[in-house]
């Protein structure tokens, strides 16, 4: 008896495998496509000339207003790298006390101009120093310990217009006479401005063995590389250093 011989891979080429749909299925999906594109025809027929029509009829204005989306994205992106570059050289500066100048620290909000201070002890060898100045602080701003082992106690008062803002007076002199040694320890008060004092000030301070750094002894400090313990005449004698009670937070600076 002949006939065709059984063949497994006869029989399993019969069989849909799980690569091949079965053909009732690729019928429907190729059914489904040409619906699609059938579909897709009817309202590109429909759509497209009213789509050119409008684009041709309002081609003038739909221009215009490209070009200004564009000029304004342009501005827009302009703006935004300005600002970012901006910010950027502003903190970099902050990080360099040695670049700074009176106009720099006239610019500054009241409590930046007391981290001025305080960074610029820190750059010149106090490392504890801290800022402290807030509701509460009883007349001190910037607490520090110098290389030497002095104990520094300072008073901030910034004028938005420099010299030709309101001249700093005995009273704020008298608060910090009063809480200066007594209350912080300091061995050097001393009260910092970047504009002017009165001449009641001045003499008070010379009377009760305060220093004071008006703007023209500032812009030499922060600009120079002098110390403000080597600005200073007639500070106490050096004395043997002590643990800082204010902590160390020391910077690269």
């Amino acid at each position: 008896m002949t006939g065709r011989r059984y063949s497994p891979r006869t029989a399993a080429a019969r069989r849909p495998g799980r690569g091949r749909r079965p053909m009732h299925r690729r019928r429907r999906a190729q059914g489904v496509d040409a619906a699609g594109v059938l579909m897709t025809a009817v309202f590109a027929a429909v759509l497209f000339p009213q789509t050119r029509q409008g684009l041709e009829r309002h081609s003038s204005s739909i221009a215009t207003i490209a070009v200004a989306a564009l000029a304004a994205g342009t501005l827009i992106l302009l703006l935004v790298r300005a600002g970012r570059h901006g910010f950027s050289a502003w903190a970099a500066r902050r990080r360099r006390p040695q670049d700074w100048d009176i106009c720099f620290l006239d610019r500054l909000h009241h409590t930046e101009f007391e981290e001025a201070v305080r960074d610029l002890m820190r750059r010149d060898g106090a490392h504890d120093a801290i800022r402290v100045g807030g509701a509460g602080d009883n007349g001190a701003d910037v607490k520090g310990t110098d290389p030497v082992g002095r104990r520094w106690v300072i008073q901030c008062k910034h004028r938005r217009d420099g010299a030709a803002g309101a001249a700093v007076g005995s009273p704020d002199l008298h608060v910090l006479n009063g809480t200066g040694r007594p209350v912080h320890d300091g061995d050097v008060v001393v009260l910092v401005t970047n504009g002017r004092f009165t001449a009641p000030a001045v003499e008070f301070a010379r009377s009760q063995r305060l220093h004071l750094v008006d703007r023209g002894l500032l812009n030499q400090w922060a600009s120079g590389s002098s110390p403000l313990w080597e600005l200073l005449p007639h500070l106490p004698s050096p004395r043997r250093r002590r643990p800082s009670p204010w902590g160390s937070r020391r910077l690269p600076f």
